[in-house]
């Protein structure tokens, strides 16, 4: 078995702790969620897909794994997209694009090279509400296949802790 599909596996197993209860958050909020993913190329969206009731609030995902996309398509300014401002302009762009309240994005670099003048492992997450959006710096260790498995289970664990919060913030 390859390490994509080892990584992609792992993330499923972490995954699904952190999906429970997911699937009430969100309807008591009544909202629905998309993902925009670059360097997990889709994992997010594969493993909320399995989720419980995913039919029913999973809008769909933006895979922008190419620097030209995320200009393009997703409106982030020419320049650096291991971003804040990157992460945040995904996210945005992704809601408004897939009709979702919700939208996590995840920009950064997996590896195993540099890149922009991060090293492998850094990562921007931000998530984006009607409330608000919240953004955060991860610094992951690891090879690319790690680095990739742990974001996309950091990125869950923050879909899950901002939906769950009863003031939005």
């Amino acid at each position: 078995m390859s390490d994509l599909h080892i990584a992609v596996e792992r993330t499923a197993e972490a995954a699904s702790t952190l999906l429970e209860g997911l699937d009430d958050l969100l309807r008591e909020r009544g909202w629905t969620l998309a993902t925009a993913e670059s360097l997990t190329g889709g994992t997010i969206a594969t493993v909320l897909t399995a989720g419980p009731g995913a039919g029913d609030w999973f809008r769909g995902s933006v895979v922008a794994y190419s620097a030209e996309v995320k200009f393009d398509l997703l409106g982030v300014p020419r320049g650096p997209v291991v971003t804040e401002e990157c992460a945040t302009i995904m996210a945005r762009s992704t809601a408004r694009l897939l009709g979702a309240d919700l939208c996590v994005a995840v920009t950064g670099v997996g590896g195993p090279e540099p890149d922009e003048g991060e090293e492998p492992g850094t990562v921007w997450l931000a998530v984006t509400t009607p409330d608000g959006v919240w953004t955060e710096k991860l610094v992951v260790e690891g090879d690319p296949a790690q680095v990739l498995t742990r974001t996309s289970a950091h990125a869950l664990a923050l879909v899950r802790q901002v939906a769950g919060r009863g003031d939005g913030g």
